[in-house]
């Protein structure tokens, strides 16, 4: 029996704040995936929308939902908080069919770790190709690329945010 997700792609940089703040940060999942909700080559112009439940992703069981078009396709996907253990790490995956052109179901998380008077940041994905026999050749030449953009841009924002932070003085 194979792996439900056998493909993983992941990040690690180090990050100006403790890891309690930078779980404050990250667990905010509007911001997380803020790269989503902005147009840019990876989502071919197109923008996705982030919506949450009562508890904002921010509980075990939380629910998180992802809309848009990209191509004209509608596309969506729901997400389910699975791990929720502050400050050190959070893990989400997809619950149902998820609907998206290059990558199929998944589990996404951050690990944070301290180092000195900063935080060493994981963030990883776990996927599979999407269904369909299109989207399935789409994933086999572009999934890798869309999980690596979607990892280095959730780290980068958070390191970005901090060294713009401890730049101006403000920590």
């Amino acid at each position: 029996m194979s792996a439900p997700f056998p493909f993983h792609r992941e990040t690690t940089v180090r990050v100006a704040a403790s890891p309690q703040v930078v779980f404050a940060l990250l667990d905010d999942h509007q911001r997380l995936a803020a790269h989503m909700e902005k147009p840019s080559l990876m989502m071919a112009g197109a923008t996705m929308a982030i919506k949450t439940d009562s508890k904002k992703g921010q509980a075990l069981g939380s629910l998180i939902t992802v809309t848009g078009q990209v191509l004209g396709m509608a596309l969506s996907v729901s997400e389910k908080v699975t791990e929720y253990a502050p400050p050190l790490r959070k893990t989400w995956e997809t619950i149902g069919d998820p609907h998206l052109l290059v990558i199929g179901a998944y589990r996404m998380g951050f690990v944070l770790a301290a180092d000195a008077e900063a935080s060493q940041l994981r963030v990883w994905i776990d996927y599979d190709w999407p269904a369909g026999r299109r989207a399935r050749l789409l994933g086999k030449l572009l999934g890798k690329t869309y999980a690596d953009w979607c990892v280095q841009r959730m780290a980068a924002d958070a390191a970005r945010v901090f060294s713009e932070r401890h730049s101006d003085g403000n920590q």
